[in-house]
């Protein structure tokens, strides 16, 4: 997959092929990390991208040709989608993570300042896409975000392409909880279960601890969850289970 980034600060986002799986990722060429500066497209002599807002208002609104210039410089592919940064879009989500990781390539385009001129958005057909309810100074931030959880989600990523089914929200529940040594931390013991070396019950029980967990941290998750089509197995389990819920 590549993703091809339209950023003012390209070093924010190359600075992520540095580190852990993106790294491996990049080198291994399952993904691979484009940026595209809006700057270098400017027709202006001082290379501005941004200008005053029609209307008066404070802050600077970023100006439409550089951007949708640098955008016309990307070779789109072929089942290929066009994201832009943006708190009034849709908060991403691990479905939408799903979505996205299932295409040839992502092309984000990051704001900064006060904003898009709206003629922006309109001109390149971009999904707005936030990451949640607050205001960044820029979109790199929420892109590099979007880069790492749908990277991750790609086959072979994680050598082990099992342990994402486990993550927290992969089917609509939050992880259950994990232990390593010590066996006893200050009076706190691993529970019983782990040590069995029973992996029918250990699975039973983790499955069951997703429920619990979700409930108790995250109540609206665990409503929509129980609302949602269960598995036989799920059924199973909460109907043995009945007197914790």
């Amino acid at each position: 997959m590549r993703f091809d980034v339209l950023t003012l600060f390209p070093d924010t986002i190359r600075q992520l092929c540095d580190f852990s799986i993106i790294k491996r990722a990049c080198n291994e060429k399952y993904i691979e990390i484009n940026t595209v500066n809006p700057r270098d497209f400017s027709k202006d002599k001082h290379k501005k991208v941004d200008d005053t807002p029609y209307g008066g208002g404070a802050g600077m609104l970023l100006s439409c040709q550089p951007y949708l210039d640098a955008l016309k410089s990307v070779e789109k592919f072929d089942n290929s989608r066009t994201i832009i940064m943006s708190p009034q879009g849709k908060t991403f989500n691990q479905q939408m993570a799903k979505e996205f990781s299932k295409s040839s390539q992502i092309i984000i385009i990051c704001g900064h300042y006060e904003g898009f001129d709206e003629r922006i958005i309109e001109k390149s057909e971009a999904e707005e896409i936030s990451i949640g309810d607050f205001v960044l100074t820029g979109g790199e931030i929420p892109a590099l975000c979007i880069i790492d959880s749908v990277t991750r989600l790609l086959n072979g990523v994680l050598g082990d392409d099992t342990s994402k089914e486990n993550d927290s929200h992969y089917d609509g529940l939050l992880e259950h909880p994990h232990y390593t040594k010590p066996r006893n931390y200050e009076g706190l013991e691993v529970p019983e279960i782990l040590l069995s070396g029973d992996h029918e019950k250990i699975k039973e029980w983790r499955r069951l601890e997703q429920f619990l967990v979700t409930r108790k941290k995250r109540p609206d998750l665990f409503e929509k969850f129980m609302n949602s089509e269960l598995s036989k197995y799920d059924k199973k389990i909460i109907e043995k289970n009945l007197r914790l819920f």
